[in-house]
């Protein structure tokens, strides 16, 4: 199974299994010397986790956060890891012979981010791979940071 949600006009999805929780939109905490797709830190069963905009991450058109906006808390490499998206559509079901192999790049997005894609409804859905949506030197940098702030807090 999968959770659906938008970013602009395309799908993506994430497994379910790596999805912990959809949250309402809450603006984050601001961390100094992050990247610009790192929103901040935000709280979540007393622990502080980045959340980032995938927008950003994925160079996206910028958006501010409406009624639909929600904060996907994602199980990612061992860790947590907050993610902005438009809306959270549905939990699907999926069988893998609809799984297409990820193309190196999709509409900007590099392919080391995608597990592959999906066809539903005549729609592209892009699978995304969520243990690589960040780097080794990217998570650690996070991690220093949160750990920083939970410090400060």
């Amino acid at each position: 199974k999968i959770v659906i949600f938008r970013l602009g006009d395309d799908l993506f999805a994430a497994g379910v299994q790596s999805v912990e929780r959809v949250l309402r939109y809450q603006r984050a905490r601001p961390l100094p010397d992050v990247p610009p797709w790192v929103d901040g830190v935000i709280e979540y069963r007393a622990n502080v986790i980045p959340q980032l905009d995938l927008r950003r991450r994925f160079e996206l058109r910028e958006t501010a956060a409406g009624p639909t906006t929600r904060v996907l808390v994602l199980n990612a490499g061992g860790g947590w890891v907050a993610v902005v998206v438009d809306a959270v559509l549905e939990v699907a079901a999926y069988d893998a012979a609809q799984l297409s192999a990820p193309p190196a790049l999709f509409r900007g997005l590099a392919g080391e981010y995608l597990q592959g894609l999906v066809r539903r409804q005549e729609r592209l859905v892009v699978l995304l791979d969520v243990d690589r949506l960040l780097s080794a030197t990217e998570r650690l940098r996070l991690e220093q940071a949160t750990a920083t702030a939970s410090a400060n807090a």
